[in-house]
């Protein structure tokens, strides 16, 4: 297409003289549209709606709390699996269920220019299995601890500590059906709680049974919600016979009056069932780990049987789960693999800092231990190496690139909150020291070059 005088051509979406020019087609009209519209070369852009930038300084929270889950997880014998960012969508269909939530509602889904179906994984468990089933990592018999920190997405109202992309550490236990195995779990997650300095936990947990009890609950569940659904939309009435546990989850006001008299699930448990929940109680009991029954938790995801648990935080407010997890003995046959028992949790590290934010816990901000000021032209070559040596030696250490003021490089070095200055000019040159400025309160001596790692590092 050409503007009149042919000063301007516009082809699929090329810009044109500060225009952007797309094409697009009426199926019914067998006509083809460019729609121009104007560029902004001075436009700003923001992170993406439900998203966050971690920003110089909160990183630093990020670092350690990760690095205290892999120093834990490592304690429990865990090693860490890294999946990758995108999956075939038809995973989590097959493992989250068709009327779940996650994938009814939330997956970012597309086609990539090969059509396949990919999907920006929206939780850790199921890539982990389909890593573990692809490269043989849990042979029969045996029993394999993994770990992982990973980014999730989810498309949902974002919301403190809920974001569409979000982050998680997990722990999954494949290989044992021992309720012993359910219990390190639960303990090594809320160990991990303690271990970054929320101690203020509980443990909700139930059992939700195998295949049996699950199939009397549900019907259970559609006979005492027959007359609610009765005026609901066909749409809703097929949603709730394919699975009737999905309206335990709803938030709506309506569904919660018309649950009230449903009975627990714990009835229906199979009495072998009901036997593994009593010791899974009684080895968290011996544990020290606080634990509360809860009847009403069934979790979100269909992989999950036998035990369901979240752990929460008071300090959360009305979105008080800090985490959730369970047993999957289905999963990894559903995937692909022979049968094989299995149990792990997923951890927010969002919900993690919010609480540790709140409770003013965590690490404080990571500064600079020294900033080496070169005080004349002549220290510039010794500063140099001096700052190699003492980064070698392990030290944070900053300086000046750009030939400024003495006097402005204190400044900086007072906005970098650096504990020392390290001043060396001819003076100190001459004599084979440094004069070192306790920045905070501004005292200052004269200390041997050789000796100046071991004082930064408060040694001497």
């Amino acid at each position: 297409m050409k503007a009149e005088g042919g000063r301007m051509k516009a082809e699929g979406g090329r810009r044109l003289d500060g225009w952007i020019g797309v094409w697009s087609s009426i199926p019914a009209q067998g006509a083809r549209v460019l729609t121009l519209s104007r560029h902004n070369p001075c436009m700003r852009f923001q992170a993406p709606r439900g998203t966050e930038d971690c920003l110089p300084g909160q990183s630093d929270r990020w670092i350690w709390l990760e690095g205290e889950f892999r120093a834990l997880a490592s304690l429990y014998g865990y090693k860490e699996i890294r999946t990758p960012t995108f999956e075939d969508t038809e995973l989590f269909v097959r493992s989250s269920g068709e009327t779940s939530d996650i994938v009814s509602k939330q997956m970012y889904s597309f086609q990539d220019k090969g059509e396949r179906n990919i999907t920006l994984k929206p939780e850790g468990t199921a890539p982990a299995i389909r890593a573990l089933i692809e490269h043989n990592l849990c042979p029969q018999g045996s029993v394999c601890r993994l770990s992982y920190v990973t980014p999730i997405f989810r498309y949902e109202r974002p919301q403190k500590g809920r974001l569409r992309e979000s982050h998680q550490v997990g722990l999954e236990l494949i290989g044992s059906p021992s309720a012993r195995a359910d219990a390190e779990i639960i303990e090594a997650t809320v160990r991990f709680y303690e271990r970054i300095g929320i101690d203020e936990v509980e443990v909700s947990l139930n059992s939700i049974g195998r295949d049996e009890c699950r199939a009397a609950f549900r019907a259970a569940i559609l006979k005492h919600m027959g007359g609610y659904l009765s005026g609901q939309p066909a749409e809703v009435q097929e949603r709730a016979e394919k699975n009737p546990l999905r309206l335990l989850d709803s938030k709506d006001p309506d569904v919660q009056a018309a649950l009230l008299g449903l009975p627990p699930i714990t009835d229906f448990l199979e009495s072998d069932s009901k036997e593994r929940f009593k010791d899974l109680q009684r080895m968290l009991h011996e544990a020290g780990v606080k634990v509360r029954v809860a009847p009403d938790i069934v979790r979100g995801l269909d992989y999950y049987t036998e035990t369901v648990f979240e752990v929460q935080s008071t300090r959360l407010g009305s979105q008080s789960a800090l985490c959730g997890g369970g047993r999957y003995d289905n999963l990894v046959k559903e995937l692909g693999g022979s049968a094989t028992p299995a149990v792990g949790v997923a951890m927010g590290i969002e919900r993690a800092l919010i609480v540790l934010e709140d409770m003013q816990q965590g690490p404080g901000p990571h500064n600079p231990d020294a900033f080496i000021v070169i005080a004349t032209p002549a220290a510039k070559e010794t500063c140099h190496r001096l700052a190699r040596e003492l980064r070698t030696a392990g030290l944070v250490i900053l300086m000046d690139y750009d030939d400024r003021s003495m006097k402005s490089q204190l400044k900086m070095a007072d906005r970098e909150s650096a504990r020392f200055a390290v001043l060396i000019g001819d003076d100190e040159l001459a004599k084979g020291v440094a004069t070192v400025r306790t920045l905070a309160s501004s005292e200052q001596r004269e200390v041997p070059l050789a000796g100046l790692s071991q004082v930064l590092r408060g040694h001497s």
